[in-house]
């Protein structure tokens, strides 16, 4: 397998093909995750199994020689460390608000996270963002809040994990980019950081609150079910591609295109959300308050897409990684 220059270009199938894989794994894994919630309700047991079989899947598959991956460094540990906590965490609190809130309106919360970041980017000094990014966000907000005053089945608990969701999303994305953690690294490396590291303190917290070791006999008590034990694995296996692809489509394209193909993604799961899993009660206000939140992410991905052509693109090889 040839590596390509950094600065290079990457081909337009791997581009392609690494974007559109993030969005069917991102679009998938929100459904997924919301049909095992509604059978089996302990979100952080189901975040520490999805953890598990990635690292041991990355692992194995390194000692057999089918990953191409170095060993555990722990300077490099390390350095991930708090990327690793910030990122889990943003998983543990969306699991839980997928236990209250319906789809649709999650993904709208979700949406929140640019403002969140613009807000910290502003407190640490990067400046004002643009008119279009700040108008943009704007209006993501506001769909929120209006699509939240016509949600018939508002539940407080959801809502609030979501938001928290937000919260760590933020302090992951500021984090990753302050400290430039993803750089040298392949995406399967990342992963396997993201999720060893992750095991020790899901495992404290499972424990902590009093998840375990109800959740573990409930899991294996329900995974007698044909239909569970299904959805169960597809979790499992979605888990593992949507943190692959996720940054695979980072370093193949760039993390624009990453945010770019989750609004998209967002349009398409907000749209199916509405007829899936047990009905969403629909209220003329909560379904104006996602179009407007809609529009705010289409357009926020468009005034960064603006701003992208006028920089020159910063483009990391998946496979140079290997060379450092």
């Amino acid at each position: 397998m040839e590596s390509r220059s950094m600065n290079a270009e990457p081909s337009p199938i791997l581009s392609l093909t690494s974007a559109f894989s993030y969005g069917v794994a991102s679009m998938a894994m929100v459904f997924i995750n919301k049909a095992v919630l509604m059978q089996y309700s302990y979100s952080l047991t189901l975040l520490t199994v999805q953890q598990l079989a990635t690292t041991l899947l990355i692992h194995f598959g390194r000692v057999m020689g089918y990953a191409k991956t170095r060993g555990l460094n722990m300077a490099t540990a390390k350095r991930l460390f708090l990327v690793s906590l910030f990122y889990n965490a943003n998983v543990a609190f969306a699991l839980a608000s997928l236990k209250g809130v319906n789809i649709p309106m999650y993904i709208a919360i979700k949406r929140l996270t640019p403002l969140a970041v613009l807000i910290a980017g502003f407190f640490s000094g990067k400046g004002r963002p643009s008119t279009q990014v700040s108008l943009s966000v704007i209006l993501t907000a506001a769909g929120v809040i209006i699509a939240a005053l016509g949600d018939f089945s508002f539940d407080l608990f959801g809502y609030s994990m979501a938001l928290t969701s937000v919260l760590f999303q933020t302090m992951y994305l500021v984090l990753v980019e302050k400290s430039g953690a993803e750089d040298g690294h392949s995406s399967v490396e990342i992963m396997f950081y993201n999720s060893f590291l992750s095991l020790p303190f899901l495992l404290f917290l499972i424990i902590a609150i009093g998840e375990f070791p109800n959740s573990l006999s409930l899991l294996v008590a329900k995974s007698n079910s044909l239909s569970f034990l299904v959805i169960l694995i597809l979790s499992l296996v979605m888990g593992i591609a949507l943190n692959y692809t996720m940054f695979l489509c980072t370093i193949v394209n760039s993390a624009l295109t990453t945010t770019i193909v989750g609004v998209l993604k967002g349009v398409g799961s907000t749209t199916l959300g509405f007829v899936l899993l047990g009905g969403v009660k629909v209220h003329a206000l909560n379904v104006t308050g996602l179009v407007i939140n809609t529009a705010g992410g289409v357009w926020y991905s468009y005034a960064k897409y603006q701003q992208k052509k006028n920089k020159p693109p910063k483009i990391m090889s998946d496979l140079e990684a290997h060379r450092k």
